[in-house]
């Protein structure tokens, strides 16, 4: 059966338990804050 995506769950506990699909984008935002890249936020 296929995940769903944790969109909006804070909870890592949750993510964990209900088996959600996670990614981890630690590293993506190290990499964007050390550049000092611009980011447009669409809401």
């Amino acid at each position: 059966m296929a995940k769903t995506v944790a969109i909006g769950i804070q909870d890592f506990r949750k993510i964990r338990e209900r088996d959600y699909f996670y990614v981890d984008k630690t590293g993506f935002i190290r990499e964007w804050w050390n550049s000092g890249d611009d980011v447009t936020l669409i809401t």
